[in-house]
């Protein structure tokens, strides 16, 4: 039998964690702007993850991160706010069992993105599932 790879239970819970984020904003968005509901959420997420590097000690130098780092980081501190902003939207608008599954058509772009700009490798048998959950993301949003 072979090993549990190091990061398979942290995808796991990424994966429980998003799930309840789904629901819980579902709830949330009910009788607020959407917008508004992202900065409360991300203020929160803020305090936490500050609490968290402050306990562990694990906030690096400011000088001593390069200008490469900031940049991707920034970068993708803009694609989150704006992957945020539009799925609170849809969540206000949609329901959370249609939302969600098309949020995670990231999961599809990711693997086609990182062997375009990654080299990353996928097998044919990774193909061909992301292939089957495109299929099952559409039938999903289908009406």
């Amino acid at each position: 039998m072979s090993e549990i790879a190091p990061w398979l239970p942290w995808a796991i819970l990424s994966a429980a964690f998003a799930a309840l984020t789904a629901i819980f904003a579902k709830i949330g968005v009910q009788h607020i702007d959407s917008t508004a509901a992202t900065l409360i959420r991300t203020v929160i997420i803020g305090v936490i993850l500050l609490a968290i590097v402050l306990a562990r000690d694990s906030l690096p130098p400011l000088n001593g991160v390069s200008a490469r780092t900031y940049a991707f980081l920034v970068l993708s501190g803009l694609a989150t706010g704006a992957s945020w902003v539009c799925y609170f939207r849809a969540l206000q608008l949609g329901d959370a069992a249609r939302v969600a599954p098309i949020d995670k058509f990231s999961v599809i772009l990711v693997a086609i993105m990182g062997a375009a700009f990654l080299g990353e490798r996928l097998s044919t048998l990774n193909w061909v599932g992301v292939v089957v959950t495109s299929v099952g993301l559409l039938m999903v949003a289908m009406t």
